[in-house]
């Protein structure tokens, strides 16, 4: 069974639910007064009409019949059973007489007072006693009431409750239905969305409500697919070429070294140049595995308290093995005095490794111009900026700087792959950190990092 209808059935088996108790309520409580009130009207009767027949004092007893005959409406089918009781036998004869029951009667002679229904007649009685004589006064009466009003009440109530049983399941099904269209809407779209079509989007609401923020998010989702989606592309294509080419130049050197017979000079050079393109094939199958693992195995890696100006140190340390000429200059004038303010969670070797990746590019397309390393601290991170004096990125491509294998327009003549800035991005947000660039061509680039503190307590210096 479809939601809809679920919620349809619910809506309609609620109501009617709620309908029935309050309309039973409402009969059962009306037709339960209903008998109290007209037992009250006729024991006022049989009050009055013992008063103005017995009462000893004429004048009242007139007075009494005349407020009756003037103010108390005539019931249905009224009568009066009066009789006098001086023995046990007289309480027989009247019970034969009025053609009620003898325990009745006697109920009301003990107690003086009692009520009986039988059919749709109602009987009131009272004893009355004028001076030593007993009499038993007995009014009865239908229930017009009861017998019409409840009735007609009753079917209206039932009457009622079809109507409106009718009308909530016309609305249950007409809202569930509407509520439930733009989610199917929805469902149909995103079903014809794919790889090949994946650029369609659902089209958005003005409207400020759930189903609009539903759609809002597929969107978002769609455009984060679309992303990835090209960026697999790029990835496929980019790789596809770094790949093909050292194998391309390995293969074509070993077919044109076997052709014919070499001389032992020439086989060595030929396998200087195969050693040559297999050593790029492993740098290249090395960067993408760590590329890789980096976006990935977060989780599984040893994060250590580290203090971040010693990793700086580190790095400065293996660009000087690798770029013996680089001219970085590391200003530490911005230190903050308190050392636990330069701390952070980290892995040590993976952020060593950022630091290196972007040192290096710093000097690499800055031709060893001197580069700037700055250290400073806020009271939540550490941010540490890397300024060269190179050749820059164009504004244009600056969006593409993450994309493994891509390289900026303008870096032809240096060698490179296209990983170390995707791989050192993937290690800063491995460390819940930032890595912004911004960069100006002919003028330089500048990188900065920012990676949360640790927490610790101020005052007593304690992790």
């Amino acid at each position: 069974m479809k939601t809809q209808y679920k919620i349809a059935l619910f809506l309609i088996v609620a109501n009617t639910l709620m309908l029935i108790i309050f309309g039973g309520s409402v009969y059962y409580f009306l037709y339960n007064y209903s008998y109290t009130d007209f037992y009250k009207r006729l024991g006022t009767r049989a009050s009055i009409t013992a008063k103005y027949n017995f009462d000893t004092n004429n004048k009242n007893a007139e007075s009494i019949k005349i407020i009756r005959e003037q103010h108390l409406e005539k019931l249905s089918n009224e009568k009066e059973h009066i009789s006098l009781i001086n023995s046990f036998n007289d309480l027989k004869l009247f019970a034969e007489k009025s053609s009620l029951p003898l325990s009745f009667i006697k109920e009301i002679y003990i107690n003086e007072k009692g009520n009986l229904q039988i059919e749709n007649t109602f009987y009131s009685g009272t004893k009355y006693k004028a001076g030593n004589k007993v009499y038993l006064v007995i009014i009865s009466a239908e229930n017009y009431y009861a017998t019409h009003h409840l009735a007609l009440l009753k079917n209206i109530i039932i009457v009622g409750l079809f109507f409106i049983i009718f009308i909530t399941i016309s609305l249950s099904f007409y809202f569930s239905k509407h509520i439930f269209d733009p989610i199917r809407n929805i469902t149909d779209k995103v079903k014809k969305i794919s790889t090949d079509n994946i650029h369609l989007r659902l089209e958005e609401s003005e409207k400020d409500n759930e189903i609009s923020q539903l759609i809002l998010t597929f969107n978002n989702l769609f455009n984060r697919l679309e992303t990835a989606f090209e960026t697999q592309k790029n990835f496929i294509s980019n790789a596809s070429h770094e790949f093909g080419t050292p194998l391309t130049s390995i293969i074509g050197e070993a077919d044109v070294a076997l052709m014919k017979e070499r001389t032992p000079k020439e086989y060595q050079e030929t396998l200087q140049s195969i050693l040559s393109q297999a050593e790029r094939l492993n740098q290249i199958s090395q960067s993408l595995l760590f590329l890789a693992q980096t976006g990935y195995r977060e989780n599984r890696l040893n994060f250590e308290i580290i203090r971040t100006d010693e990793i700086i140190w580190q790095a400065k340390e293996i660009i000087d093995k690798l770029i013996p000429k680089n001219k970085i200059q590391i200003d530490f004038s911005l230190l903050p005095e308190n050392p636990f303010k330069l701390k952070v969670s980290g892995n040590k070797q993976l952020l060593t490794l950022a630091f290196v990746n972007v040192l290096t590019n710093a000097c690499k397309y800055s031709n060893n111009k001197t580069v700037f390393v700055s250290i400073a601290s806020s009271n939540h991170q550490v941010i540490i900026e890397i300024k060269d004096q190179g050749i820059g990125i164009p504004e244009s491509e600056l969006q593409f700087i993450y994309d493994p294998f891509f390289r900026a327009s303008n870096t032809h003549q240096f060698e490179g792959y296209g990983i170390g800035l995707p791989l050192t991005r993937n290690i800063i947000k491995i460390h819940n950190g930032q890595l912004l660039v911004s960069s100006v061509v002919n003028k330089g680039t500048s990188v900065q990092i920012k990676i949360p503190l640790i927490q610790y307590n101020e005052n007593r210096m304690k992790f």
